[in-house]
Formats: C-alpha cells, structure tokens, sequence
C-alpha cells in the first residue's frame, strides 16, 4: 500500500488517499502554454496567449512569490488544467537590471559582505559590493537570493 496525501488543484482541499498495488488512475489534463506577461492591477496578474492574443488573470494565491520576478512584455510559461490557466511554470533563475544600489566602498575586500540593490522589478536584493547600477544580475526564483553577474 501507499499512503498519500493529494491537494485538489481546483479547490485546494488537502485529503489523504490510500493506494493498493497495481492501481491506476487516469492522466490528469495538464498543458503549458507560452504566454506574455502584461500588468498588474487590483491583485491580478494579466497574461496575454501569444498564439491566440486571448487575455486573463493569475491572482496573488495562484503565482505566490514569483510576482516579484515578473518583467513586462516579457514571455513565460503557464500551466493549465482542463483549458484553464492555474499556475506559473517559473524558471530557476531570472535575468534583472539592478536601479539603485550604494556604491562600493573602497577597501571592502571581505568576502562575506553584502549591500542592498533594488531591481527593475521592484524586489530588493542582497548583493555582493561589485555590482553597481545598471548590471543585470541573476537571481534564484527559489531562494529570492543572488546568483552571479549576467
């Protein structure tokens, strides 16, 4: 046997399923398309199909902390669910422009020290004393934390 526990994509109810050796169940109706990132307004994130043109929203709820990676016009992936989009297929890494930060301080050799930078996207971000304005970093989506100079 094996015990599980399945969230319901839909309605986010949490239940615990037991399944027994050799048991099928059918293949969900997942698709991704590309899509095109367009604004944000009153708590929705709107996205444009850049097949179709169709236009729709993702709530706070659905997208989580990747709200703050989301650049303009530019193109990501969404899941959808039974012809419905539910969620963003973010990458690991994003590519940003750094817009304010303090410039370095002559002498800082230590390793470990880091400064605050603001980025394109409006996410503040701890990085090393190098990066000036006007870089592109990237950042983990994951850990919200810098990776290196892009």
């Amino acid at each position: 046997n094996v015990w599980t526990k399945l969230k319901n994509i839909k309605s986010g109810q949490v239940i615990e399923v037991t399944f027994t050796a050799g048991e099928s169940f059918g293949t969900p109706d997942f698709s991704h398309k590309r899509t095109q990132y367009l604004y944000a307004s009153e708590g929705d994130w709107y996205f444009m199909d850049t097949e179709s043109y169709d236009q729709f929203s993702l709530t706070k709820d659905q997208l989580g902390d990747y709200t703050q990676y989301l650049k303009e016009n530019g193109e990501y992936t969404i899941l959808y669910f039974e012809g419905k989009p539910i969620n963003l297929d973010m990458p690991t890494s994003v590519v940003l422009k750094v817009v304010t930060t303090e410039p370095a301080v002559r002498g800082d050799s230590v390793s470990n020290i880091t400064k605050a930078a603001i980025l394109e996207t409006g996410v503040e971000v701890r990085v090393p004393p190098f990066v000036k304005e006007g870089d592109s970093i990237k950042i983990d989506t994951r850990t919200g934390k810098y990776l290196e100079r892009a």
